[in-house]
């Protein structure tokens, strides 16, 4: 696995000088219960990401429920929290990956390549009887160089096109219940873009809550043909990022995602919207 690391892994260099570990945790609609985590224990020398503050832009019109940050403001905010152009970034949370993987893409996007997802989080971590404080490090400015990937971004536009031509596999990463339409306890319309197929995120983690292997993300995707081109949403674009990087790690490389996803796609009127199956 390119993207993932294991727990064991991040405690062999947690202590090496160009490694910045991440705590990303986050619960949608509590928005405070991250933070308060982080300061009741965290790993050693973690720094604390906060999804709507730091890794998101205020809700516009459009954009959806977390809109992309702007980039020089994201590298200025990740430079300020001691996060260099030469740092190795591990990031962790404690809901399978999901807001980690967050902070993976944008890095990515801003054209870092050196940054993982922890496997397992933070309570298998502490269960592991790994170290744990409360210290809240000083955080040493850095400078962080952005070289964006515009490659790895999909626009509405984008979509409008995929869904009335097929000329890209759009995927939803929500639950099946949602993209079937059949309850959206979040977003304005229930259903989902016309023509996308369901990969619900969180398969891309075996039974025992660990990333898949390699094999297993490969028979996931078998249906996908490695060199399609993918689109890869969800509510908002967090969800969707585990999903992007289980098709990186499947060796897909032409994956863009969707970052405003269902909630910018609902609010645009004139988007058709599907249910059921596909």
């Amino acid at each position: 696995m390119k993207n993932i690391v294991s727990m064991r892994w991040l405690l062999a260099r947690m202590y090496e000088p160009d490694v910045v570990i991440a705590d990303c945790r986050f619960l949608l609609g509590q928005p405070e219960v991250g933070r308060e985590a982080y300061e009741a224990g965290h790993i050693p020398g973690a720094i604390y990401l906060d999804l709507e503050k730091d890794l998101s832009a205020p809700v516009t019109e459009h954009g959806g429920r977390h809109p992309l940050p702007d980039p020089a403001a994201l590298a200025s905010r990740l430079a300020k929290a001691g996060i260099g152009s030469n740092s190795r970034i591990i990031a962790y949370d404690d809901q399978g990956g999901l807001y980690a993987s967050r902070l993976w893409w944008l890095l990515r996007y801003l054209g870092h390549e050196q940054v993982y997802v922890m496997d397992e989080g933070f309570s298998a971590w502490q269960n592991a009887k790994f170290p744990v404080t409360t210290d809240v490090p000083v955080q040493i400015p850095s400078s962080f160089e952005a070289n964006l990937q515009p490659q790895m971004l999909a626009h509405v536009e984008d979509v409008q096109h995929a869904s009335t031509t097929g000329s890209a596999v759009i995927i939803d990463s929500r639950d099946a219940r949602r993209y079937a339409g059949l309850e959206e306890p979040i977003d304005a319309k229930a259903g989902h873009v016309p023509g996308a197929v369901n990969y619900f995120w969180k398969d891309v983690l075996g039974a025992d809550g660990r990333w898949s292997d390699v094999e297993a993300l490969e028979e996931r995707f078998v249906k996908l043909g490695k060199d399609d081109a993918i689109i890869v949403y969800c509510g908002s674009g967090v969800s969707a990022c585990p999903n992007v990087i289980a098709l990186e790690e499947a060796g897909f490389s032409n994956v863009r995602l969707y970052s405003g996803s269902w909630s910018d796609w609902v609010s645009y009127e004139e988007n058709p919207v599907a249910t059921g199956e596909e």
